[in-house]
């Protein structure tokens, strides 16, 4: 029997765009209606700076949640309160409906199995090669290297990059080391994936397809994200494109009508740890506050 929530839920899966039920996973679970990751009253402090204020927000399963704000303002915090590496002064924090917030490191070590790290420089091990690099959390775990290579393979796969797997992060652009940093990220398949500005100090065709591999795990891999982000033109990427498997199988990426708005991605706006906005795109940018305003025209 499901809550009223979960009803709830399911009700506003159904009113989801065409193209949007067409390619959403084909089930109902209640598991389905229990958010990915969940901030209930977080508050957070060091010292007299308050770094989040009574923040709640939910992301739900293959969703996308982009995270605004300008430095200092708690994004790239929050992710680290997602993997444990911070514990809230109070509130609670969910992980699959799992309370996670004062879970000890031995603990936090399976949470974190279900989560992937896409850190903001591609934070890639400067002496291993890209193989190495991707198969790094595989090869911790003792996995059979024959399904370590497949897998690798398949990750490089994902973003383009299966000719580079046996050089090394030096012989990489900056955007190629932040692929391969998704590449190792994804490793596992994890449900849940984090990105922490992906895309600083890229170009704007690379930054492009950063946000593309983005939108391919939210809409074909059902992904659950966080995108931490201060980047404009990510939130237009983000917003404006879905990606469907074509009759062949590979990945198509559309645009999205005028008319028409993605179910499985919102935003969340902070300033001085509070949240100021929490909703649709299309929402942020009818928004009248002037500071949001700002914000969006890069004032």
């Amino acid at each position: 029997m499901l809550d009223s929530e979960t009803e709830e839920l399911a009700s506003e899966q159904d009113k989801e765009t065409p193209h949007k039920k067409e390619r959403r996973a084909p089930f109902y679970q209640p598991k389905r209606a229990l958010p990915a990751i969940e901030f209930r009253n977080v508050h957070l402090a060091f010292d007299d700076k308050i770094i989040l204020d009574d923040v709640s927000f939910k992301v739900n399963r293959g969703e996308t949640k982009i995270v605004l704000g300008q430095s200092g303002t708690g994004k790239s915090t929050v992710i680290r309160l997602v993997l444990g590496l911070l514990a809230p002064d109070g509130g609670e924090i969910l992980i699959d409906g799992e309370d996670i917030t004062y879970l000890s490191e031995s603990e936090m070590m399976d949470i974190r199995e279900k989560i992937g790290m896409v850190f903001q420089e591609g934070a890639l091990f400067d002496s291993l090669s890209v193989y190495d690099n991707v198969a790094y959390r595989l090869h911790e775990k003792g996995i059979e290297e024959a399904i370590v290579e497949e897998e690798v393979k398949q990750m490089l796969c994902f973003v383009d990059l299966e000719n580079a797997i046996d050089k090394m992060p030096s012989e990489l652009s900056g955007g190629m080391r932040r692929r391969v940093g998704i590449a190792r990220a994804l490793t596992g398949n994890p449900p849940i994936v984090l990105f922490d500005e992906p895309t600083a100090g890229l170009d704007p065709p690379t930054a492009r397809t950063i946000c593309e591999l983005a939108i391919k795990l939210r809409d074909i891999q059902d992904v659950s994200s966080i995108f931490v982000t201060h980047e404009m033109k990510n939130l237009e990427y983000l917003s404006s494109e879905y990606a469907i498997l074509d009759k062949d199988d590979k990945v198509v990426l559309k645009e999205e009508g005028e008319n028409l708005c993605l179910s499985n991605t919102g935003v969340l706006m902070l300033n001085n740890g509070k949240i100021i906005f929490s909703g649709k795109v299309e929402e942020i940018r009818e928004n009248k506050d002037p500071f949001i305003q700002r914000f969006l025209n890069g004032k």
